[in-house]
């Protein structure tokens, strides 16, 4: 129930004071909700000088006035309104909130957090070593996510700790899987999937732990899990090969060298990769297609060049196979898709290990286009914005002037041509 009169209610939400409670409003919520300090309006018009006038029981005449906030509460409580500041504002709209005290209490709540995390470590195996006094700093320093509420984030800390205690402590006696670990500290095999902040803040006590630096990519973050022993999942993702023969007697080797003697492509696992010598001779070239049915028409035609297919994507199980061809000095040529993705996909291989482009100019553009065009194939229209070829600065205003994207498919009896001859 309301404690105003309806008729001082209506005279209090009239237009003249309007300014005057949004501006009080404020002050008392930044204040702590007190009475205290002063208020300053300014242009006021006729209407609003009349009516604070009226409740201030003073004439006002310029357009500038200083509203002491004691002085209203005071009156208000004995007009006819019969309440102070707090409660009249509280019946015109909604209840104030003490933004001073908010923030205390956020504060206060940020706090716990870390205090939470440093009983955690001292009360933990590692409280020893020197690394977690580091580990702690960074954390405190860079904060909790935008988003991680304190319970949250206590939660999520106390877990990496555990986490830590059982990778890094004294007790550890033997390898883990990351599925095993995450469901053993959180309930679920995916708490420690690569991205989460849980991952990201055992992967930085890791770093920390071995001196080594934070990595910044996937492959990287792998590297520090199985540095600890660790086993991420190394099995689901492939990279499309055909053609390989490495040297080297293992069954791995032989199992590649068989595949390619019965032109067989081959699905590559990271775990595959790793335990792999790739050793191929020197000099070796390396062609690198994106679209998966280049490897099939290969395989079908019996091809003798080695390919290796990105399947439309830069994942890091296919840079983790090129990275280990180069480094036995294999050389790579390219052919993608003509359109942007196709382009900013080569750009990136190209760069990465000044690759040769594989019929991929302009002039390959064009003359692709007009024999699509020729065979009354289907026109695919270019979509998004442009991207310009690193290798040949013609072809991003050949394919803009076109307006055409050609898939592999477009290409595929010249790349299996070029895959048919011996080198």
């Amino acid at each position: 129930m309301t404690g105003l009169h309806a008729a001082t209610r209506d005279w209090l939400t009239g237009p003249g004071l309007t300014r005057l409670w949004a501006g009080v409003r404020k002050r008392l919520e930044s204040n702590g909700v007190q009475a205290t300090g002063s208020l300053r309006l300014t242009a006021m018009n006729t209407q609003e000088r009349h009516d604070l006038s009226l409740l201030l029981g003073k004439p006002l005449t310029g357009p500038t006035v200083t509203v002491r906030l004691d002085v209203l509460d005071a009156r208000l409580r004995a007009s006819a309104t019969g309440l102070g500041l707090r409660q009249t504002l509280e019946e015109l709209g909604p209840p104030l909130t003490d933004r001073r005290a908010a923030r205390a209490d956020v504060a206060a709540r940020r706090e716990q957090v870390w205090s939470s995390l440093a009983s955690s470590l001292d009360a933990s195996p590692l409280a020893d070593q020197e690394w977690p006094r580091h580990w702690y700093d960074l954390l405190r320093r860079t904060g909790v996510p935008r988003g991680v509420t304190p319970e949250a984030a206590i939660q999520t800390l106390q877990q990496a700790v555990q986490v830590l205690t059982t990778i890094l402590g004294p007790e550890r006696d033997s390898a883990l899987g990351r599925g095993e670990l995450a469901a053993t500290a959180t309930g679920s095999a995916h708490g420690l999937d690569d991205g989460t902040w849980l991952a990201r803040l055992v992967q930085r006590g890791v770093a920390l732990a071995h001196g080594t630096e934070f990595p910044g990519d996937a492959a990287g973050r792998r590297a520090l899990w199985r540095l600890v022993s660790v086993t991420p999942d190394e099995v689901s993702s492939t990279v499309l090969a055909y053609g390989l023969r490495p040297t080297g007697e293992g069954w791995r080797e032989r199992a590649l060298r068989d595949r390619a003697e019965h032109h067989a492509e081959a699905h590559l696992t990271p775990r595959d990769l790793y335990a792999l010598r790739l050793q191929l001779p020197s000099g070796t070239l390396i062609h690198v297609c994106e679209n998966p049915r280049v490897v099939e028409a290969a395989a079908d035609a019996a091809c003798a060049q080695p390919l290796v297919c990105t399947s439309g994507s830069a994942a890091t199980v296919v840079f983790t196979l090129l990275d280990a061809l180069a480094a036995t000095g294999c050389r790579f040529t390219y052919h993608g898709d003509f359109d942007w993705p196709g382009i900013a996909l080569a750009n990136r291989v190209i760069r990465r290990y000044e690759a040769l482009p594989w019929r991929m100019g302009a002039a390959d553009y064009e003359h692709l286009a007009a024999r699509s065009q020729a065979e009354g194939i289907p026109q695919l229209a270019l979509d998004g914005p442009p991207v310009s070829a690193d290798w040949d600065p013609d072809l991003a205003p050949a394919m803009t002037a076109l307006g055409v994207a050609l898939h592999e498919e477009a290409t595929l009896d010249l790349l299996v041509d070029d895959l048919s001859h011996q080198m």
